[in-house]
């Protein structure tokens, strides 16, 4: 068990009567301790340079070859909040919470939900192999008949606000809290989306390359009482 892992366990699941800590830094602006990566297309190209580097301190997803980087620990109950900025060109990327099977969707996404990052999008709820429920869902997710977790199906919840987001390449917070089956979300402040009846409540966290350059830093957890 890594250190990582270890006070992932101290954190989120000590005993009543000690005094857990209940902040933890996930990214420690040197390596990437504590996660790893699933990138389909390293299994038949291993030479190929994996999508995400540590880079002046920053953890940096390169956008390409596609794929996910997790926790190696399971959470449950969590604050998570970071700073993402688009270092080029605008482009897509995402948070995914209660991350489980890998590849269980397109045979690239693992079953998780995702809080999108595309640019002009940040909030967005995606459902993954999981579901989620949002208030007015059939004005923000379509139809009825279409919606679904699997592929083909309408899997985007749309998020609540416009012009959250700050331009191109500055920084943006984002804040996500995973309580129960309750899932919110804020960029730079401001809640954007909030849904309830999540249908998984733990599971790993995951950054995504999707085609864009990205990066991430102060990377955090706190945990919420259950």
């Amino acid at each position: 068990m890594n250190r990582v892992s270890f006070l992932a366990i101290v954190l989120l699941f000590a005993c009543k009567d000690s005094a857990p800590k209940k902040f933890l830094s996930l990214f420690n602006g040197t390596d990437l301790s504590g996660w790893h990566w699933d990138v389909p297309a390293l299994d038949s190209l291993p030479q190929t340079p994996p999508p995400f580097v540590v880079r002046q301190g920053l953890l940096v997803s390169l956008g390409e070859p596609s794929g996910h980087l997790l926790t190696d620990s399971i959470f449950e109950n969590y604050q998570l909040d970071l700073a993402y900025r688009f270092a080029g060109a605008a482009g897509n990327c995402g948070v995914l919470v209660h991350a489980s099977t890998p590849r269980a969707l397109y045979k690239m996404f693992p079953q998780s939900i995702e809080v999108q990052l595309m640019h002009e999008n940040a909030g967005d709820f995606w459902c993954i192999v999981e579901n989620i429920e949002t208030p007015d869902m059939e004005t923000r997710r379509g139809p009825k008949e279409k919606w679904g977790i699997t592929e083909g199906m309408e899997r985007r919840i749309k998020n609540l606000t416009d012009g959250t987001e700050n331009p191109l390449g500055e920084w943006n917070t984002l804040r996500i809290q995973c309580h129960r089956d309750t899932i919110s979300v804020w960029v730079n402040e401001v809640l954007v989306n909030k849904g309830w009846h999540a249908t998984a409540q733990k599971g790993r966290i995951a950054l995504q390359a999707e085609g864009a350059e990205v990066e991430f830093k102060d990377i955090t957890l706190t945990a919420l009482q259950e």
